[in-house]
């Protein structure tokens, strides 16, 4: 019984021992026969031999023979030719060197054609795959059919070959070529055109078994490492430019508490880890492009529950060509660990606590202001890229390049005198470099001689951004509070002055017919005195001392009934656009004065615009929550409707936009306005418990926003109906002009001579007996002359030695149910909170007309 034929290995190809290569390419692909073109030669000539011997007469028939034999083989072989039946004989294209570079390859080589059948196998596939003979190899996926994985992974290669696409796999093996385990990488690659109809295909085995032992070996060596600096004594972390902790050892985060999973996943910041303002030391440092950055840093770790530790970090940084910084590689030392069993290391702790944590900025310069060390909020402090510029240069960072430019003689000064020794330097206040307002200010104090490094002078620095803000707000609201008390005395002094004139020419009027040639000029005087009345009126709403009739108002129908009237006020050349925000809040405010606001700021905004533009109104509800996304100053957290009013004109410049509220304050022409516009606006705004804020950029337009307080109605809102805009009321049928005579005595209060007299002239011509007073006294003591006994009191709020309020309060004492009416050129607010709560009066504002008086006077004598 014969033996079975011994499987190759590996082994016996390094030994010479290499198995025959398996080759069942076409065989129709190999040279001709020189034995075949012999006898086709020596059947020619044998032809021609015998045509001789039979002569040439009857030779004739034989040649035609011959001639239709060739014709017809050449015809045919031609046919066979293009068919490929039949092949040229030549050189073999194969080239010997090539074959045996691919037959004596390591790499084991199999060609299969499209139905899987090898057609060519080189010694290595043979020896892999422990083939015993030729007849022995078997395509891949049929060598390794009893491993799933394997076969997974040989399917997904046919599924490539079938595709025309080139893959590979790695797979281990059990069990091949002698060892327990060995990788195999199989590559796959149609021959030809490579498309999906390929006829053939190239696999290729490599045996990687060793270079998976090197990658594990180095894997294992690796995590070794890894280990090892995991658990060391020390503390290791990295940390990008962007602050993100992108390596954290298990030492650290035992220190620190944290789950190590959250590291190099965006997890964990910088400012996670370090207490303070520590962090800003470490992102801070900058350096030329190329350089190796090795600083010492004293500061606070903080754990997760909150518990500070102090640390000591070799923080390196490498930078890169263009100077941006990489990620660090910092060594952590716990200087917390025996602090108690160290006095010097223990006080060293607590100094480096007292320097990092204080709020006050502290750095050591030399005489140039060359900064040498800061604490951490220093580094915080002036995190701005004109300070940060000259370190990127390669060239140290100067404390003066932390100032503008204006105020670096003057801390420069300071650094010298201190540099010198001297102990008394004044503080310097600057502005800090960079973008944004903020304010510093600067102390400079010697440092010892022994304890000099190429350190001059200590310099420590307080922001005072938040305070100059304070201050400059307390000024402007001081400010603004000045000229409206200014403006309210001179209002309440010219409205007693236009009182009289209007009275005057209300007489006059009376006795003139519009015939006279002088009834025309008493018109002029009169209407005069009414713009002058409404200049004191804006004067009154900036000192928000006017008379408010506040009621419960829909903004979004009040700017509908506006739109009219603002289109024709704004002109055709500037768009009105209105935009109403969804079930606006109602608020609280007097009609009239919120439609003065908006045809302020439109006529304001039409200005803005001389050749024309677009006026936008816009409204909406912010809640509490969003008010902080505005931003603003003053601005309380609450319920508000907002309203804006934007315009794509000229804007504000930023120097003088503080000033806009200012009464008198304009940018107009001489004669094109008043200055009182948008003092006005400001006034009735606040007078209504609302907020009026500006956003302007020149060139691009301006954006007043008005936060007026969301109003919850009650049920006394509900029972007095909303006034309607003016110009949309039904129009009332014509009545007879009201009989505004009258009956009774009237006591009349005013210091004013002049005034008093008009008014007491006016109430007599309408039939009511008048007793006068020039003050509080007097009034007490002409009612007492006349037995206690009028029916209605008219009195002014402001007098001397007793004012009305006071007079109010007498009578109420004997006489419990006198009616009284107030006028004044101050707003009723102004007086009614010197009165008991629930007080019933009567308030008529100055300036009025005599037909306003009388009217007022029958209305309440019949209530």
């Amino acid at each position: 019984m014969s033996k079975p034929a011994p499987r190759m290995t590996t082994q016996d190809l390094t030994e010479g021992q290499r198995p025959a290569v398996v080759d069942r390419s076409d065989p129709g692909a190999r040279g001709g026969s020189i034995g075949m073109v012999l006898l086709i030669a020596l059947a020619l000539v044998g032809a021609a031999v015998g045509l001789l011997v039979v002569g040439r007469g009857s030779a004739g028939p034989y040649i035609l023979i011959l001639l239709a034999v060739l014709a017809t083989v050449g015809v045919f072989s031609l046919f066979a030719l293009a068919t490929g039946i039949l092949r040229l004989g030549g050189k073999d294209a194969s080239n010997p060197v090539l074959k045996a570079v691919v037959d004596e390859a390591v790499d084991g080589l199999l060609v299969t054609d499209a139905r899987g059948r090898v057609i060519y196998a080189n010694a290595a596939y043979l020896a892999m795959v422990e083939a015993r003979d030729a007849d022995d190899v078997r395509p891949v996926e049929r060598v390794f059919i009893g491993d799933p994985d394997v076969s997974e992974a040989v399917y997904r290669l046919l599924k490539a070959a079938r595709e025309g696409r080139r893959s590979q796999e790695e797979v281990r093996v059990a069990g091949l070529m002698g060892r327990p385990a060995s990788w195999l990488r199989l590559r796959v690659r149609p021959l030809g055109d490579g498309g999906r109809g390929s006829k053939t295909t190239l696999w290729t085995v490599t045996d990687v078994t060793r270079d998976r032992e090197r990658q594990e070996n180095i894997f294992q060596e690796l995590q070794h490492a890894i280990d090892y600096l995991d658990h060391a004594p020390a503390g290791f972390f990295s940390v990008d430019a962007n602050g993100d902790v992108g390596y954290l050892n298990a030492t650290l985060a035992a220190w620190l508490d944290h789950d190590l999973a959250q590291v190099g996943s965006g997890g964990l910041k910088l400012t996670d880890i370090v207490s303070g303002n520590g962090a800003a030391l470490l992102t801070a440092i900058a350096a030329a492009p190329g350089e190796v950055r090795t600083e010492v840093f004293d500061i606070d770790f903080k754990t997760r529950g909150g518990r500070n530790l102090p640390v000591r970090l070799f923080h390196k940084v490498a930078y890169g060509a263009d100077g941006a910084p990489g990620s660090s590689r910092t060594l952590v030392l716990n200087r917390g660990r025996g602090e108690g069993e160290d006095p010097q290391r223990a006080a060293e702790v607590r100094f480096m606590r007292f320097f990092q944590s204080t709020p006050m900025a502290i750095a050591t310069v030399d005489k140039a202001g060359v900064v040498a060390r800061t604490n951490a909020l220093f580094a915080r402090m002036f995190q701005n890229a004109q300070y940060d510029a000259s370190a990127v240069a390669g060239e140290p960072r100067s404390i003066l390049a932390a100032v503008a430019e204006r105020d670096r003689g003057a801390l420069e000064a300071a650094i010298k005198n201190a540099a010198e020794g001297q102990g008394d330097v004044a503080p310097v206040d600057a502005a800090f470099s960079g973008s944004g307002e903020r304010w510093g200010r600067f102390y400079a104090s010697p440092v010892e001689e022994e304890e000099r490094d190429g350190e001059a002078a200590i310099v420590y620095v307080l922001e005072t951004t938040g305070q100059r803000n304070l201050e400059n707000q307390i000024n402007q609201r001081a400010r603004m509070e000045s000229v409206g008390q200014l403006a309210g005395g001179i209002a309440h002094d010219f409205n007693n002055v236009l009182n009289a004139i209007i009275l005057a020419t209300d007489f006059l009027l009376g006795s003139h017919k519009p015939t006279d040639p002088s009834f025309q000029d008493i018109m002029q005087i009169k209407q005069n005195a009414n713009r002058a009345a409404a200049l004191v009126r804006q004067l009154l709403a900036f000192s928000r001392r006017q008379t408010m009739r506040p009621q419960v108002l829909d903004l979004g129908e009040r700017l509908e009934d506006l739109r009219i009237m603002l289109g024709r006020l704004i002109g055709e050349k500037v768009t009105l656009d209105v935009k109403h925000g969804r079930d606006l809040w109602p608020v609280k405010a007097d009609l009239s004065q919120f439609e003065q606001v908006i045809v302020n700021l439109a006529v304001n905004a039409r200005d803005a615009m001389p050749d024309g533009g677009r006026l936008t109104l816009r409204t909406g509800n912010v809640v509490a929550a969003d008010c902080a996304t505005y931003a603003y100053k003053g601005l309380p957290s609450a319920d508000y409707v907002l309203v804006e009013v934007s315009d794509s004109g000229t804007g504000i410049p930023p120097e003088i936009i503080d000033k806009i509220f200012e009464p008198f304050f304009s940018t107009k022409e001489v004669g094109k306005g008043t200055g009182l516009g948008l003092s006005t606006v400001y006034g009735i705004v606040k007078q209504t418990g609302g907020f009026i804020y500006t956003d302007s950029e020149p060139g691009k337009g301006t954006t007043f926003r008005i936060f007026l307080p969301r109003h919850v109605p009650v049920a006394e809102d509900m029972a007095f109906p909303q006034a309607a805009a003016p110009g949309v009321a039904e129009a009332p049928a014509a009545e007879a002009a009201p009989d505004l005579t009258g009956q009774g005595t009237i006591l009349l209060v005013e210091d004013e001579e002049g005034l008093r007299a008009l008014n007491a002239r006016g109430l007599k011509s309408r039939g009511y007996t008048v007793l006068e007073a020039g003050n509080g006294v007097e009034a007490i003591d002409a009612l007492a002359k006349h037995g206690g006994k009028v029916d209605l009191v008219v009195s002014d709020v402001v007098m001397p030695e007793m004012d009305g309020p006071t007079l109010l309060k007498e009578l109420r004492k004997a006489h419990p149910d006198t009616k009284i009416i107030f006028v004044s050129g101050y707003a009723e607010e102004a007086f009614e909170k010197s009165l008991p709560a629930g007080e019933q009066f009567a308030f008529l504002p100055k300036p009025f007309t005599l037909k306003q008086l009388v009217a007022q006077v029958k209305e309440t004598m019949k209530g």
